[in-house]
């Protein structure tokens, strides 16, 4: 084996097939079970792309009926995951709370070592149903709020919405959040996914594989740039009720001195997208739509003038995370909850992963080459 032979972070390397999602390079599109997630996003219920996304078709009405009524019995915080929470610290990153309760949640599932394809469909919807009110729990915790119980009146995004503020969102909030939840809902060999299905072809359980992808989604390069984007507008300063060109004009100057010092900006770039993140101009009416509703412009200047800057001088395009972050920012998510939200999607698109994996299931277990001593004797 020569240097040439070695492929570092398996770039380029087709490692198994999947019928989940894929990325177009004609239309640079993101397709999920072959359609394109702009177009889901456009109209369809996170509940809906669930089902699509673990069974290959869009459901009938029957079917995406029944779900919801399943889903709408499973929403509450089991309090065992609640006590195993509170025994975490509040100051602890939320990623923390994530890992930790879906732990817990397989522990005392009683099918949790049950892995035919019935089973594991259930325990898919059972944690899809159940995360958000951990998420919805830890943020009001770490505030010194009492948790707020689940509605059955209310679909899926609105739902998320109220267990975390307590009250009813407007229909431009839970149409944002909606849209955020089905475009980060799957996205290929990602880092987390190949993370749960390497656990998947050991064999393991289903939250086992879940539990280990949460651990890859905590890691900046992957899951934590939403904050990231965040912690950049805070550093350059978020002011209210300033003019969207004012702003604009300080975060341009912010990114070409980042730029000039070499610094790594997260929200740009990603490593499949080469003509730009095909989410985003989704994502971004939505932010649009966010920025109007709460009358905060100047978060759009500052937005736009990093944007700017860092095309003009390198001509990377911004990712899904860089509308996300201030979009949930605007709905009042603490930043630490976003990438817990970009769980509370990914488990869609994970659990199909791990339910494909373990339907044709080989164990992954890639070559190195040694670069070590040579053989000594002691």
């Amino acid at each position: 084996m020569t240097d040439t032979d070695v492929h570092k972070g398996l770039a380029g390397i087709v490692a198994d097939r999947t019928a989940v999602s894929k990325v177009n390079p004609d239309t640079n599109s993101l397709l999920y079970r072959g359609y394109p997630v702009q177009q889901l996003a456009a109209g369809l219920s996170v509940e809906a792309v669930a089902l699509l996304l673990w069974s290959g078709e869009l459901p009938s009405t029957q079917e995406l009926a029944e779900f919801e009524e399943f889903e709408r019995s499973h929403r509450g915080l089991d309090p065992k995951v609640r006590e195993a929470v509170d025994l975490l610290p509040a100051d602890c990153h939320p990623m923390d709370v994530g890992r930790t309760a879906v732990s817990v949640m397989g522990a005392n599932d009683p099918h949790a070592q049950t892995s035919d394809p019935a089973a594991e469909l259930q325990k898919a919807k059972k944690l899809f149903a159940a995360f958000p009110a951990v998420l919805a729990y830890d943020q009001r915790r770490r505030r010194g709020q009492d948790p707020v119980a689940p509605r059955d009146d209310l679909d899926y995004a609105q739902n998320v919405l109220w267990m975390t503020f307590g009250e009813e969102a407007a229909a431009e909030v839970v149409n944002a959040f909606r849209v955020s939840m089905v475009l980060y809902a799957e996205h290929s060999f990602n880092a987390s996914t190949f993370t749960a299905r390497v656990v998947t072809s050991t064999l393991s359980d289903l939250h086992s594989a879940v539990t280990a992808a949460i651990g890859a989604l905590k890691g900046p390069l992957h899951g934590g740039a939403n904050e990231a984007v965040m912690h950049t507008f805070a550093e350059i300063g978020i002011r209210p009720g300033e003019t969207r060109e004012e702003a604009a004009a300080r975060s341009r100057e912010w990114m070409e001195n980042a730029l000039a010092e070499k610094r790594k900006v997260m929200g740009f770039g990603h490593r499949v997208y080469k003509r730009g993140d095909s989410r985003v101009p989704t994502m971004k009416e939505s932010l649009d739509a966010m920025v109007e509703h709460y009358g905060r412009h100047e978060l759009m200047g500052l937005y736009e003038g990093l944007e700017s800057a860092m095309d003009e001088a390198t001509g990377i395009k911004p990712n899904l995370d860089y509308p996300a972050g201030p979009t949930y920012h605007l709905m009042g998510f603490d930043t630490e909850m976003f990438t817990p939200l970009f769980i509370a999607s990914r488990i869609m698109g994970w659990t199909a992963h791990i339910m494909e994996q373990r339907a044709d299931n080989t164990l992954i277990r890639p070559l190195s080459e040694y670069s070590g001593p040579d053989e000594r004797s002691l």
